[in-house]
């Protein structure tokens, strides 16, 4: 009777060392005598001392920073970037069977993967298409570790270095650019302005008054600026007609007569 009691502690004993409790965003992966027999979780999980061993596995979104790399662009252009990878487990028996470290490998991948594909493009490419270069990375990081159980959810290029010298080109041509669209800017104003003066004298040519209007408008901006000296405009016209009413004519060169009677 003592041994039976004695008997059923000890498999008490071991039922209770055999329980684990998993929790919600870890998996365990049990082997039996070697072999992978089911992945458990989460809440409670009773596993046999001797028969069974366990591997856990955080089934969490990972964010693994990568290195900078030197790259060299299509360009020929010197660089380094920095970027970050986000990652998850999605199978747990694939990562805890088919690769040692995924953490490492997935890192060595995104390293390798970066330099490649940065270095099929320009640097302006590099600086003003991030977004099509993040996806592109994804994707094929996302291929290579498929078969290791995980899935990349996004790389995202962070940081882009390159030398001064080029630093200083580049504001050279941002300095250029900028002269360039000012002188067109300056351009364009140009023509709206001779377009409005043009469609401004037409009108004014059309009505009679208008000039006279005009003349007035000028002399009060004149005496605004109290000025001792006031110009008054006369337009060719007028005055001829005025020398004509006081019967001032033209006098005609002795030297032009003969040439006329010649």
């Amino acid at each position: 009777m003592e041994f039976v009691w004695f008997l059923g502690g000890v498999i008490g004993l071991m039922a209770l060392s055999g329980l684990k409790i998993v929790k919600e965003y870890d998996r365990l992966v049990v082997f039996r005598w070697g072999r992978v027999k089911d992945v458990r979780g989460p809440g409670p999980v009773v596993i046999w001392p001797v028969a069974e061993q366990t591997k856990k596995v955080d089934m969490r979104i990972i964010t693994m920073a990568i290195p900078m790399q030197e790259i060299i662009t299509k360009d020929n252009v010197s660089a380094k970037t920095a970027a970050v990878c986000f990652f998850q487990v999605v199978d747990p028996y694939k990562v805890v069977t088919k690769i040692e470290d995924p953490v490492m490998a997935t890192s060595q991948i995104a390293q390798t993967t970066l330099r490649s594909v940065l270095g099929q493009h320009d640097l302006d490419h590099l600086l003003s298409e991030r977004d099509t270069i993040n996806a592109k990375l994804q994707s094929i990081i996302d291929r290579q570790t498929e078969g290791w159980g995980i899935k990349v959810i996004g790389v995202e290029v962070k940081d882009v270095e390159i030398p001064d010298s080029m630093q200083r080109a580049m504001a050279r041509q941002a300095e250029a650019e900028r002269e360039r669209r000012a002188k067109i800017v300056a351009a364009e104003g140009e023509l709206q302005a001779a377009e409005k003066l043009a469609q401004a004298a037409e009108k004014i040519s059309s009505q009679p008054g208008a000039m006279q209007l005009r003349q007035l408008q000028t002399m009060v901006e004149v005496s605004a600026e109290k000025n001792s000296t006031l110009i008054f405009p006369i337009p060719i016209e007028l005055l001829e007609v005025g020398r004509r009413l006081a019967g001032d004519t033209i006098k005609i060169p002795q030297a032009q007569k003969q040439n006329e009677k010649a």
